[in-house]
């Protein structure tokens, strides 16, 4: 592990960690930037203060939120930002960044199985297409990233404002599912498909893959509408993969 020294705290941040945890914005400490705490990672300090991803924020203690970026988070850890916020030394796991993208992708796969149970998800080229074609339109279009591209490129163009997920393997969404493999999944709009959106959301920025244009967008609607909208906007107005 790798200890952080204490470093001269910045009034700014030092002033929002006395202030309770309430609200719907964070400020990062690395940006400086106050956004939706949707977009976010929260991390804490364990009582031998070493930094804990608590990406359900739920964990007791002091949030240190960062923005959801694997570059961001990089940039933390190499400048002791956790110790410049937290105003004392801390230890900054080597592997953290990596942690923290399994547990952002297990968050997402978790909320993947509820649809599934709740009888929201559509599974299959076959089944996500027959909806495409009906009067009820879906929220959220999934593909494995590793899935034929002929396949994606065609049920993409038909999604209409469905927000497009990439960011999961054919492997990782049938483990997830108890299925062999998963390359096409669809959810119907619901309290539930929001969740994933966002939950994608905050992947895709530890991930190669994105959203769509429009997911950014839709998350943005999401977080906006506390997370009733069926869908969610892409930042930067592409697609999770």
């Amino acid at each position: 592990m790798t200890p952080e020294t204490d470093s001269d705290p910045d009034p700014d941040l030092a002033s929002d960690q006395d202030q309770p945890e309430s609200g719907p914005e964070r400020r990062c400490i690395v940006t400086g930037e106050v956004g939706p705490k949707e977009r976010m990672v929260r991390f804490v300090l364990s009582p031998e203060r070493v930094v804990v991803p608590d990406v359900a924020a739920v964990l007791p203690g002091r949030g240190l939120w960062v923005t959801a970026s694997q570059d961001i988070l990089m940039r933390a850890m190499a400048k002791g930002q956790f110790a410049r916020a937290a105003r004392g030394k801390v230890t900054v796991p080597p592997d953290l960044a990596d942690l923290t993208e399994r547990l952002l992708a297990a968050r997402a796969l978790q909320t993947l199985g509820l649809a599934r149970r709740a009888g929201e998800l559509l599974l299959g080229f076959d089944a996500v297409d027959l909806a495409l074609s009906g009067r009820k339109p879906l929220a959220v279009l999934i593909a494995a990233s590793d899935g034929a591209w002929d396949g994606r490129r065609k049920l993409a163009g038909r999604r209409g404002n469905a927000v497009l997920v990439e960011v999961f393997t054919a492997q990782e969404m049938g483990l997830a599912l108890r299925r062999e493999n998963v390359i096409h999944a669809a959810i119907r709009p619901g309290g539930l498909a929001s969740r994933f959106v966002v939950e994608a959301a905050r992947l895709s920025g530890f991930r190669a893959q994105s959203l769509t244009a429009d997911q950014g967008a839709a998350v943005g609607r999401v977080v906006d509408a506390g997370s009733t909208s069926p869908r969610l906007p892409p930042a930067d107005g592409g697609s999770l993969a």
